[in-house]
């Protein structure tokens, strides 16, 4: 009966995970277009003349993009506190730094099978010629294309080692330094986590997303280039470690951090947004 109430309430705790999870999703109204664009192309001034032709030319909705990673964390975070239970019997579940950045990390890795596609697809739409000349119809279109050209592995999955990993650093690092600083907080001012005030949440929140971004940009530099890589006789890399090499000779160190100024001017609000929402949903739902 008590395994039964033990396994009904982690359910229960899972759903809240995953509502304030998506919750936070919303939220996130990225620009991540913008980066893109600068990272594979050199038709744009700037970050504010990308995005003004990208808006005339392509509408509001090109910045739309949802990211749920909360209830892969917290999942795996509850593992670790089963864990440091048993071996600690039971006087401690509190989790270690570093086992808060393997929590990120598995939430990054889970959500790369579909990420990794999604995001290439994504790259691939807003990359392409507008106009008469555009390569893909749309998304289906896109994902025959790509899947017609190498087959799914290096076809439609095309960069998912680099993806892999820039999504295992990013948010190892992003839930790392989120947890970190409300932890602090509590402890120096002797308050309970769901006392500490919305704005710090946020401004904490916006603290991660720069240090997620400044950890893995240059993996996701390369990425981008890999995503946005021609096929066949148009292939520039054959793999991750040609494209950093390749980057390397060309670009020196400023090609792996190329558009580094707009992505850390608009993760502020967008992370602080982010983990403001989804505190605030778990909160709400105790």
């Amino acid at each position: 009966m008590e395994e039964v109430e033990s396994n009904s309430g982690s359910l229960t705790r899972t759903l809240k995970d995953l509502f304030a999870g998506a919750a936070g999703g919303v939220a996130q109204v990225l620009l991540d277009i913008v980066k893109v664009r600068l990272q594979t192309t050199q038709q744009y001034r700037n970050a504010l003349d990308c995005a003004a032709k990208i808006l005339k030319d392509e509408g509001p909705l090109a910045f739309y993009k949802v990211s749920v990673q909360f209830g892969a964390f917290h999942a795996a975070r509850r593992r670790f506190e089963a864990y440091n239970a048993r071996t600690n019997h039971g006087n401690n579940p509190n989790l270690s730094y570093g086992q808060y950045y393997a929590s990120g990390a598995l939430a990054g890795i889970s959500n790369t099978f579909l990420s990794s596609p999604i995001e290439h697809i994504r790259i691939r739409l807003q990359t392409q010629p507008h106009g008469p000349n555009r390569l893909y119809a749309g998304p289906i279109d896109c994902i025959r294309k790509l899947s017609a050209q190498q087959g799914l592995r290096h076809g439609l999955y095309r960069g998912s080692a680099v993806t892999l990993l820039r999504e295992a650093q990013a948010y190892g690092v992003w839930f790392l330094t989120f947890e970190y600083l409300m932890q602090n907080d509590a402890a120096r001012n002797h308050v309970a986590r769901k006392d500490i005030p919305g704005w710090k949440v946020a401004f904490y929140g916006g603290l991660a997303g720069e240090a997620l971004w400044i950890a893995s940009y240059p993996l996701d530099v390369v990425k981008s280039k890999m995503q946005s890589d021609g096929f066949g006789d148009n292939m520039k890399y054959r793999n991750m470690r040609d494209c950093f090499a390749k980057t390397w000779r060309a670009e020196g160190l400023p090609g792996f951090w190329k558009g580094i100024g707009p992505t850390l001017l608009r993760a502020m609000p967008v992370s602080a947004g982010t983990f403001a929402v989804v505190e605030m949903t778990m909160r709400a739902l105790g």
